[in-house]
């Protein structure tokens, strides 16, 4: 296939504006920068959208909760934005989240888990599993069905959901009855051929991720930690099941597509869908690539097919 011209569009634009490529940033910096308004959309109106904290591992844990409309109990996402576990924030990913929670009909629960390298691996994963049995725990609370809670993310957050997924099953619960993997990052390693591929000048770069482990890894070998590479668990079997969305010019897209392949052959029902033609990020930019929108009411539709009763 060749690169989507929505795609190639964005690309080109940010070619134009001459912005200095993330790994040449400081974690500020390259914070600072990040504004998916334009390519996410206008926000879609909810039910309700509540902005809390819940208690964490190292103190509270700002959370945002999106409610559809409707009578409930609701099946529940709870959602971990991307942004290489250094960057993103709740409002990175608002436009999703409120077009997941419409299309699927469920609460969406996004997580402001900790940003590294203020706090390093394993502070991300450990919050995201805190707010995760927060909600399981309070289900009933949040107008939720305890029996109907899934974990989702992109990119670094589709690595968090992985790993928590991983952790909910070790730890004896909650209960996880679905996980949504959108371009994970399923491994510390850079020797895929979608990594030699589109090491450069597809949106996200080789050079980008190496910044981002670096910064979240306390060293090189936490790599190993299947929670923190989740390819790397021995086993897993027992594991939800999932829905691994990748794009074409994604150096993370082999990693993704192995980790959905290790899923199936450890007996976990898995679908795995490539959007040809795409760039890492698609997910966020729902108003500026036509696939980005396609991926997310995808996500939704399997959302809604594994957790209605």
């Amino acid at each position: 296939m060749t690169l989507d011209p929505q795609a190639k569009f964005i690309l080109d634009q940010l070619e134009e504006a001459g912005e200095p490529p993330m790994s040449e940033l400081s974690p500020e910096e390259a914070r600072a920068s990040i504004d998916m308004g334009p390519l996410a959309g206008e926000p879609e109106a909810v039910g309700k959208v509540e902005n809390r904290t819940v208690p964490g591992p190292a103190g509270d844990i700002p959370i945002r909760i999106y409610t559809p409309k409707g009578e409930g109990p609701f099946p529940a996402l709870v959602y971990y934005h991307g942004g290489g576990w250094v960057v993103g924030d709740l409002d990175t990913v608002d436009v999703p989240c409120r077009l997941l929670a419409n299309r699927a009909e469920c609460v969406v629960v996004s997580v402001d888990y900790r940003l590294a390298p203020e706090h390093k691996y394993p502070a991300a994963a450990e919050d995201c599993y805190a707010a995760t049995k927060w909600v399981a725990d309070k289900a009933a609370s949040l107008n939720v069905d305890q029996e109907r809670v899934a974990v989702g993310g992109d990119s670094a957050g589709g690595n968090l959901a992985a790993v928590v997924s991983l952790m909910a099953r070790d730890k004896g619960g909650p209960d996880i009855a679905y996980q949504l993997l959108i371009y994970p990052v399923t491994n510390h390693n850079f020797e895929t051929d979608s990594y030699r591929d589109n090491a450069d000048g597809y949106f996200l770069t080789k050079d980008s991720m190496v910044w981002f482990w670096d910064h979240y890894l306390r060293d090189a070998s936490d790599g190993q930690s299947p929670y923190a590479s989740p390819m790397l668990a021995d086993d897993l079997s027992g594991l939800p099941p999932a829905l691994v969305l990748t794009g074409e010019y994604d150096p993370l897209r082999d990693e993704g597509e192995a980790y959905a392949e290790r899923l199936n052959q450890a007996g976990v029902p898995v679908e795995a869908c490539r959007y040809d033609g795409m760039i890492h990020g698609y997910f966020w930019m729902p108003a500026a690539m036509e696939k980005g929108d396609q991926a997310i009411t995808q996500a939704a539709t399997a959302l809604r097919r594994a957790l209605t009763k």
